[in-house]
């Protein structure tokens, strides 16, 4: 093989392990008072709901009757992406739950503390199992779903393959990507490789680790597959898209556009709102949407408060 076949190689592969490699910096959120943290050394199975969540003694009442489900993003977990959503609605009476999906047995430390990993086919059929013990539990017979960065691409699948649909109402997204991203130019560095026919390579060295990493981007089979048919929304499902101008991982932003869905940019209503991919899970303006998606009967004008791009956990 030629020194510039093997060049390219290493570009792709380095690449996508780069952003696989930096997302769980991305992904954690400040540490708490008060909020407990899974020890680095301890298999990410020891991982925390989140404070509000889980409790499985919980009945939805007449005013918010659908359990809430909470689907984290890539290389986050229940505990670190919901410290601030999940006691923020448990708070104001809704039953929530949540779980960490798609762990790799194959990532090394700190890969193993986190999910959303596996490929979302199969982070879809986890999903599923886990809204029918909710379901089963609180005798509510749909769910609404809230999810961040892959939790709001990934439970489609569910929604729209596995039956989903029947048994969820509301749908929020937060940085969604219907239409993938291209991140540091990793669509382009993909479909190169495959040109190149290094595809395989790419897909021994990365796919084991991640199976979800290369089905974010841009043309992806995964993401065609999301596409086809009409489009990603499923009828009976009410989508709200929460976005940011200055999302740095979901490129274009505008990939989280969805017809058929209300599309909300945080910067449409609230310009000094800078808060970047995961900061919009720490954002009071956010959880404001997502408030409204949830109990549109009774929205309310939200609040624009002032959010730095780093913001911490608004308390």
């Amino acid at each position: 093989m030629s020194r510039r076949r093997w060049a390219a190689i290493g570009t792709v592969v380095a690449a996508a392990i780069a952003v696989l490699a930096t997302a769980p910096l991305a992904q954690a959120a400040p540490e708490q008072p008060g909020v407990p943290q899974p020890p680095a050394s301890q298999p990410s199975v020891f991982d925390p709901p989140p404070p509000g969540s889980n409790d499985w003694n919980c009945t939805p009442g007449e005013e918010h009757p659908n359990p809430v489900v909470l689907v984290h993003g890539l290389s986050a977990n229940q505990s670190n992406n919901w410290a601030y959503i999940s006691p923020q609605l448990a708070q104001q009476g809704y039953c929530v739950f949540s779980l960490t999906y798609g762990r790799s047995p194959l990532a090394p430390p700190p890969l193993s503390q986190v999910g959303g990993l596996q490929p979302m086919e199969r982070s879809a059929e986890e999903l599923a199992a886990f809204v029918d013990r909710v379901r089963g539990t609180t005798g509510a017979d749909k769910v609404d779903i809230v999810g961040h960065s892959e939790g709001s691409l990934m439970p489609n699948y569910y929604v729209k393959f596995l039956g989903g649909a029947r048994y969820v109402d509301r749908y929020v997204g937060m940085t969604p990507l219907w239409d993938g991203t291209e991140t540091a130019g990793l669509a382009f560095l993909n479909r190169t490789g495959q040109q190149l026919g290094i595809d395989p390579l790419l897909g021994l060295t990365l796919d084991p680790v991640c199976g979800s990493c290369r089905q974010f981007l841009k043309g992806s089979d995964f993401i065609e597959k999301m596409n086809s048919d009409g489009g990603p929304a499923v009828d009976g499902v009410t989508y709200t898209m929460i976005m940011t101008r200055y999302d740095e991982l979901v490129v274009p932003y505008t990939s989280g556009e969805l017809d058929g869905a209300t599309n909300i940019v945080l910067q449409d209503g609230c310009p000094t709102d800078l808060a970047e991919h995961v900061a919009v899970a720490f954002d009071p303006v956010t959880l404001g949407h997502i408030e409204n998606a949830l109990d549109p009967d009774d929205a309310t004008p939200v609040r624009c408060t002032p959010v730095g791009p780093d913001a911490p956990p608004a308390i």
